[in-house]
């Protein structure tokens, strides 16, 4: 029976050292440590770029979204046919915020998904005096919106309902928003838009947006 343990014979404790000319002793190049080495190190560095790119279409395919812009209602922010990811689960962990450029389901239409930002949280009056927005009576600053983009109407006041928010586009002269819709139920906000990665020019993080329709790729 074939034992898993070999003795040596005796004549072999000392190993008889290999004649250098011998075939059978010389050593290619590909055989050496250092070829060895490099192999391994290469099998590791693809082993770790290959799960480096699996978690990050993990990451982009469960946390984020990419969505297309169509419209104008957000410029200068966004522009028409502009791509951006939008972040799907950010509001399960924060508040929504002032300032948040936010995708939503059109209360009017949920089968259309809009993109603006949010002006009033729930509970506060908001009110457009000729196209400054007070806030609970005070003005709010909006750097976002380009004088030649402002709209001189007035409106309100109006005190957002509880769970809502009221949304405007930056555009404010070409934006449909809560001016017309009304408030945006937080149950209609799915996302905040994030990141902006095409046209390359218009490549970076988002801080804001407006009215423009959103349509999911």
């Amino acid at each position: 029976m074939d034992s898993a343990e070999q003795k040596l014979p005796p004549t072999s404790a000392i190993p008889e050292s290999p004649d250098p000319a011998s075939p059978a002793s010389k050593t290619s190049p590909s055989g050496s440590p250092t070829a060895h080495s490099l192999r391994n190190e290469i099998r590791v560095w693809t082993r770790d770029l290959l799960i480096a790119i699996g978690l990050a279409l993990v990451i982009i395919v469960f946390l984020y979204q990419p969505v297309k812009v169509e419209g104008t209602s957000m410029a200068p922010l966004l522009s028409d046919q502009e791509r951006i990811f939008i972040n799907k689960f950010v509001y399960r962990f924060e508040p929504i915020e002032r300032g948040d450029v936010v995708v939503f389901w059109y209360p009017l239409d949920r089968t259309k998904s809009f993109i603006k930002r949010v002006v009033g949280l729930p509970g506060e009056v908001v009110e457009i005096r000729q196209g400054i927005v007070y806030v609970d009576g005070a003005p709010l600053a909006e750097p976002y919106v380009p004088p030649q983009y402002e709209d001189l109407s007035d409106f309100g006041p109006l005190r957002v309902p509880r769970d809502s928010y009221f949304v405007m586009g930056d555009h404010r002269i070409s934006s449909n928003d809560s001016r017309v819709f009304g408030s945006v139920p937080s149950r209609f906000i799915y996302g905040r838009a994030v990141f902006a990665y095409w046209p390359v020019d218009h490549f970076g993080s988002l801080s804001a947006t407006s009215t423009t329709e959103a349509k999911t790729k």
